[in-house]
C-alpha cells in the first residue's frame, strides 16, 4: 500500500461528486500532475486530482486517511449594481465583472484538518460588501489515499 495525495476541487464535488469521510473506502479517476503544475502548486502538494468528467473505466480504489480543506483568500471588487437584489444561491457572493476581478493574495493558502468533506464549500467575506475587499474561499480538499502500489489513473494532466 501506498499514500498518494489527491486535489478534489471544489467545483468537481459540486458538480457531481459526493461527499466522503476519513476511513471511508471510495472509488475516484485520478489524473496525474503535470512536472509544471506540480512546481506551480496548482494542486497545493498533491500529485494527482479527482476528474469526475473523464473516462471511469480505470478508477482508483483506496482508503481516505486525512483530508484538509484549502482556503485561499481573495481581494476582490465588488459591483455595486449587485447590491439590493436577492440573494443568491448557496449564500455565495455575486460578483459581477467590475473594475477589479478577485486576486489571490500572495501567501494566504492555508489547510484546515476535516474528518468530513462537504458537498459545498464555503466563503467567508471580511468586510461589508463596499468596494474592494477581502474573501476567504475554499478551493477544494487536499486528500491522502491509501492505494494499492501501481493502482490504476489517468496519464498526466494537459491543463
Amino acid at each position: 500500500m501506498a499514500l498518494k495525495r489527491v486535489f478534489y476541487e471544489e467545483w468537481q464535488m459540486g458538480c457531481c461528486g459526493e461527499p466522503f469521510s476519513v476511513g471511508d473506502e471510495i472509488r475516484w479517476t485520478l489524473v496525474d500532475l503535470g512536472e509544471r503544475q506540480i512546481l506551480d502548486g496548482d494542486c497545493h502538494g498533491a500529485e494527482a486530482r479527482v476528474e469526475n468528467h473523464a473516462d471511469a473505466a480505470h478508477p482508483t480504489g483506496g482508503r481516505v486517511r486525512a483530508i484538509d480543506l484549502v482556503h485561499q483568500e481573495y481581494t476582490v471588487d465588488l459591483d455595486l449594481r449587485d447590491l439590493g437584489r436577492t440573494p443568491p444561491p448557496y449564500g455565495r457572493l455575486t460578483l459581477l465583472p467590475a473594475a477589479h476581478s478577485p486576486e489571490p493574495v500572495p501567501g494566504s493558502v492555508t489547510l484546515e484538518p476535516v474528518e468530513h468533506c462537504p458537498k459545498w464549500f464555503a466563503e467567508e467575506d471580511y468586510a461589508p460588501p463596499q468596494g474592494p475587499h477581502r474573501v476567504r474561499r475554499a478551493q477544494g480538499a487536499l486528500v491522502t489515499l491509501e492505494v494499492p502500489d501501481g493502482a490504476p489513473h489517468q496519464p498526466g494532466d494537459r491543463r
